[in-house]
């Protein structure tokens, strides 16, 4: 079916299109299709990654949202310095007040800043730590999520070398030989294996490492 594009192609101010001005302009036209292709993906994607985080904040109840809020208020740097201005105010209040002869509040050693410093210490570090908590479970999902696209990956690349080699094998145009790597490369990995070999290697260098410091150990207790 042609349409508004294909006439533009033929017909340039009543005059008809050379053969290498069509040429040029069906190549501008699957560029451009490919580009549409392409920003489809992209969308699709970022689609799928916001999916995914709305997903994830659905899940917060209110309290943890109300925590995590108050934990991005107070992990700024701003912070510092109301906290200072805050204990020196305090500090000074108390002091003038004491030495002009008037009613203190938290006469020195200033035993209720030390108490309510102590309480704001406490309660930072709970709120920072149940953020923490809620980062690292979603850490965990991503890194996880990541190993299975990983997986399906290899998957996926190890059935294509496979795939290639029958292909090379089936043509009678191409040398039939045989290719030890790609033998080696068409079988999917194991990550059971693979986390053996990983877990052996580490001990191993963990071992080597400790083993200079036993030795120095042992001559130092003989001398």
């Amino acid at each position: 079916m042609s349409g508004p594009s294909d006439a533009s192609c033929l017909v340039r101010a009543g005059t008809p299109l050379s053969l290498g001005e069509r040429l040029a302009a069906r190549r501008v036209q699957k560029r451009r299709r490919l580009e549409n292709v392409a920003n489809d993906k992209r969308n699709e994607n970022v689609e799928t990654l916001a999916s995914l985080r709305t997903r994830a904040e659905l899940g917060v109840s209110r309290h943890q949202r109300f925590i995590e809020r108050f934990t991005g208020q107070i992990a700024r740097p701003r912070s510092v310095y109301v906290m200072m201005l805050l204990v020196t105010c305090w500090v000074a209040v108390n002091a003038v007040s004491s030495r002009l002869g008037f009613r203190t509040v938290d006469p020195p050693p200033f035993a209720w800043m030390q108490g309510l410093i102590g309480l704001s210490a406490l309660v930072m570090t709970t709120t920072i730590l149940i953020t923490q908590h809620r980062q690292s479970q979603q850490a965990e999902q991503r890194a996880q999520l990541e190993l299975q696209l990983s997986l399906l990956a290899e998957q996926k690349v190890a059935k294509l070398i496979a795939l290639i080699e029958e292909l090379r094998r089936d043509m009678p145009s191409v040398h039939d030989r045989v290719d030890a790597v790609a033998e080696v490369m068409k079988e999917p990995v194991d990550p059971h294996a693979v986390l053996s070999a990983l877990e052996q290697t580490m001990e191993g260098e963990l071992a080597s490492a400790a083993s200079p410091t036993s030795a120095g150990g042992e001559a130092a207790r003989r001398q």
